[in-house]
């Protein structure tokens, strides 16, 4: 989901730029830029990068000031981990601002939105799959990869549906009537999309994906 800024009351836009800025402050510090010195990760970095800039540029008008598209940043964070994910869906949002000729207070919002709230999710859902669930291949697929994926989705709309109730732009009977129930048709595509990507990946290039690891997957199991 992304957000006409302009919808936003002026307090609570601030609050999630500033919440932006200090989360791409934090990824910018924690990043391993030493994984970049090699040449491969640089390219498939630059390359997801890429992926996910022409992904963005595929959304549909859900209601006015509101647009739905496919995020892809799950299978990202898998990939790369938190703070080059967040670095990741920045650039690609700078590239669909520049594009699309966006407004600068846009990016501020939807980087929150559409980047920082559903990768934190998966980061954080990566953390306690690993702790409380067996460490073998298809719950790595099929939970860390599908179904994280999809409930990312979900939350990142259900902040951007909050953000505008919130703000008085839409009443929350507005958004349960016309808008809310569609989230489980966004759910589905969200989940395949990041999860068919991780079985090509952890199958083809596990090298390329930091979160996965064959020694803790497969062998043995």
């Amino acid at each position: 989901m992304t957000i006409d800024p302009d919808l936003l009351s002026p307090l609570l836009r601030w609050v999630v730029i500033l919440l932006s800025v200090l989360s791409l402050l934090l990824a910018l510090r924690l990043a391993p830029w030493r994984k970049l010195w090699d040449q491969e990760q640089a390219n498939v970095f630059f390359g997801a990068t890429v992926a996910l800039l022409l992904l963005w540029h595929l959304d549909t008008q859900v209601q006015p000031g509101l647009d739905y598209h496919l995020l892809g940043v799950t299978a990202i964070t898998l990939m790369f981990g938190w703070s080059f994910a967040v670095i990741a869906a920045a650039l690609a949002l700078v590239g669909v601002t520049l594009n699309t000729g966006g407004s600068w207070s846009g990016f501020g919002v939807n980087v929150f939105v559409t980047a920082i709230v559903p990768i934190s999710l998966t980061q954080v859902a990566l953390i306690l799959i690993r702790w409380y669930l067996p460490k073998q291949f298809f719950v790595y697929v099929l939970i860390n990869g599908f179904v994280t994926a999809g409930l990312a989705a979900a939350f990142a709309a259900y902040v951007a549906i909050a953000l505008l109730v919130m703000s008085g732009a839409y009443s929350y009977a507005e958004m349960g009537e016309q808008v809310i129930p569609f989230f489980p048709l966004m759910f589905m595509p969200e989940a395949f999309l990041n999860g068919w990507a991780m079985v090509v990946l952890v199958a083809f290039k596990p090298q390329w994906v930091y979160s996965f690891s064959d020694e803790q997957y497969l062998k043995g199991k």
